[in-house]
């Protein structure tokens, strides 16, 4: 047994409100790693509608590691939505012509950069993202937080702004779990050690 099919846009049999991302996405900067699936209340094809403000003039990516967990209502808002801040107006009079065009000359939009989410995170419903924040692996986002910094590996965030709960495992397991980068493994050896992945004796995965 080698698992499901990585490139199988529904793996639930009769079950078309869980995709595989990577399967559905259609915009180039949304990166998504195999196995990591977005599951939503309605249709799966929201996903892309709550990527927010990811227009190419910006450049700025969405970048989703491999075995991710989405809940429906996730949101990314990216850095189009940014206005100037240190300006006497944050109104973007540019966009509007008509007189209004060289409002921006010699001035940019601030950028914070891209969304990275790593590998085997769990985000849940209603969760919103920033523009330029990086969530670690093994990282879990609680329902209805708004992660406006960087999250560490295998720690439990949550709230408005997103805060530390609490670490998932001791720091020396963090850095075996890291070491080991399961993820990267062949599909043949996780199948093998899918037991062991969802127990917490991780001397189990290093024997």
């Amino acid at each position: 047994m080698t698992g499901p099919n990585k490139d199988e846009k529904f793996p639930l049999e009769h079950y078309n409100r869980l995709c595989f991302l990577k399967n559905i996405v259609k915009n180039p900067n949304i990166i998504v790693g195999d196995y990591t699936y977005y599951d939503d209340f309605e249709n799966v094809e929201n996903f892309e509608k709550n990527v927010k403000y990811l227009f190419d003039f910006v450049g700025d990516k969405l970048i989703i590691g491999k075995f991710c967990m989405i809940a429906s209502d996730v949101k990314f808002i990216m850095n189009g939505a940014n206005h100037l801040t240190d300006s006497l107006s944050t109104y973007p009079f540019s966009i509007f012509g008509n007189g209004w065009e060289k409002a921006m000359e010699g001035k940019t939009y601030p950028q914070k950069g891209n969304i990275t989410i790593g590998n085997d995170v769990w985000i849940g419903y209603n969760a919103t993202i920033m523009a330029g924040v990086t969530i670690g692996d093994g990282a879990i986002i609680a329902t209805n937080s708004t992660v406006i910094k960087d999250v560490e590996p295998y720690s439990i965030v949550g709230g408005n702004p997103a805060k530390e709960i609490k670490k998932r495992f001791p720091d020396e397991t963090i850095t075996k779990l890291l070491e080991l980068a399961w993820w990267n493994w062949d599909i043949e050896k996780i199948t093998a050690n899918v037991g062991h992945l969802t127990d917490n004796a991780i001397h189990n995965l290093i024997d």
